[in-house]
C-alpha cells in the first residue's frame, strides 16, 4: 500500500493540470504559431515559466487503482502487476488468464 500522502499529492497534482490546461495550451499555441512575433513568443515563454510546476501533464504519475503503487501499473488495467496477478488468478479479470504454452 502506497502512502497516503503520496496518493493525495497525485490527486492534487491532476486537478491543477486540470485548472490550467486551457490556458496552457493558448500560450503553447501562441509559443508555436509562425504568425506570432518574438516579442510575443518571449511573453509566452515567460507566463508558461510562472505557472506552478504541476501544471505541466507530464509530472503526474500513473497510480494502481487499489493499492496506489507507483511502479508496475499496466495502462490497460490501471492496476499495478501485482494486483493484475492476484486478480486473473481469482478469475476477476474478464478475458485474461494466466499463460501456458
Amino acid at each position: 500500500m502506497a502512502k497516503t500522502s503520496m496518493v493525495e499529492r497525485e490527486k492534487r497534482r491532476a486537478q491543477t493540470v486540470q485548472k490550467y490546461a486551457v490556458k496552457r495550451a493558448k500560450i503553447k499555441e501562441t509559443i508555436r504559431s509562425p504568425k506570432s512575433s518574438p516579442e510575443e513568443r518571449v511573453a509566452a515563454t515567460v507566463a508558461l515559466q510562472k505557472m506552478p510546476r504541476d501544471a505541466s501533464a507530464s509530472r503526474g504519475r500513473r497510480r494502481c487503482a487499489i493499492t496506489g503503487r507507483s511502479r508496475g501499473v499496466y495502462r490497460k488495467f490501471g492496476l499495478a502487476r501485482v494486483k493484475i496477478r492476484e486478480t486473473v488468478n481469482r478469475g476477476e479479470l474478464p478475458g485474461v488468464s494466466k499463460a501456458s504454452w
